[in-house]
Parts: structure tokens; C-alpha cells; sequence
């Protein structure tokens, strides 16, 4: 299941996109389907088949987009929670080998690279097994996080928020 938190950045980011889509993007792929169906024959068309193809995919991001963003809860950090591992925690943590890692805590919705599939390595989901075992941890405190590989230790070595 799909946590429905986000950051205030992560909202302003998925705004932003809509904005696009809806204001710019989608105007510019309408008038390119009216220009190919000016054309005359559309079986033959390939430019006016492509753009329809993308009208489609920017429509269904556009209603998704609509969507989601009713549905989320923009959760900022508190000053109280600052010595602890929260939503929207900045943290680093450190395993047994000595290996690093630096990411903040956000919604599912912010984990990837704008345009792409690809997760951002400085994001992880507040639904993942790493930030699920950090949560409300200390600094030098060690969390058990399970892995498809079994269970390894990682200790929090700082806690910072966005204020």
C-alpha cells in the first residue's frame, strides 16, 4: 500500500509538472494532431498517429497528476522532532563495512527523477524497509533493516530537517 504523504517540495514538484503539462505541453501536441489531421488521410499519418499516442499519455498523466494531488497529505517537519528520524528526515547512515549512504525521507510520489522511472538515489520511500526500520531512531542508534540478502545493520550517523 501507498503511503499519501508528501513533502512540501514534492507537492510544489508535482504541481509544477501538471502545470506544464496542462498550460504548455498538452497545447503544443494538440496543435501537432491538428496540423497531421490536416493532412487528410489519418491511416497513412504517421505524425498524426505519434501525437494522438502522446495526447493519450499526457492525458492520463494530467488525470493522475488531478488525482494524487487531492488525495495527498503535505506533512512538514516540526522543530520537535528534530533528534529523531521522521518524515522528511535528511539522514546518514553508516554498516558494519563502512559504507555510506545520504538520503531523505519523502512520499512514494517523490522517489523519482522528473520525466523518468528512475529513483533518485538521494530519495527513499517513506514505505521502504530502510526508512520503516529508521523511523523514530536517534543518532548512534543502529537499525535492523531487512534486505532480500537478510538482515544488516545500519547506524544513524546525523538527522537534519528542512525548516
Amino acid at each position: 500500500m501507498r503511503t499519501n504523504l508528501i513533502t512540501p517540495e514534492g507537492f510544489k514538484t508535482l504541481q509544477t509538472e501538471l502545470e506544464h503539462l496542462w498550460r504548455e505541453y498538452r497545447p503544443e501536441i494538440t496543435r501537432k494532431v491538428t496540423w497531421a489531421a490536416s493532412l487528410g488521410d489519418r491511416s497513412d499519418n504517421a505524425d498524426y498517429k505519434e501525437n494522438k499516442r502522446i495526447l493519450r499519455q499526457i492525458d492520463s498523466r494530467i488525470r493522475f497528476l488531478t488525482k494524487r494531488l487531492q488525495q495527498v497529505s503535505i506533512i512538514s517537519p516540526s522543530k520537535q522532532q528534530a533528534n529523531k528520524v521522521f518524515f522528511g528526515a535528511k539522514l546518514s547512515i553508516e554498516n558494519d563495512e563502512g559504507e555510506i549512504k545520504n538520503f531523505k525521507i519523502v512520499g512514494p510520489d517523490e522517489i523519482y527523477q522528473r520525466g523518468t522511472l528512475q529513483t533518485r538515489k538521494d530519495y527513499i520511500s517513506i514505505d521502504s524497509p530502510m526508512a520503516r526500520a529508521l523511523l523514530k531512531l536517534e543518532v548512534d542508534d543502529e537499525a535492523q533493516v531487512k534486505t532480500p540478502t537478510g538482515i544488516q545493520t545500519w547506524y544513524i550517523l546525523t538527522i537534519d530537517y528542512d525548516f
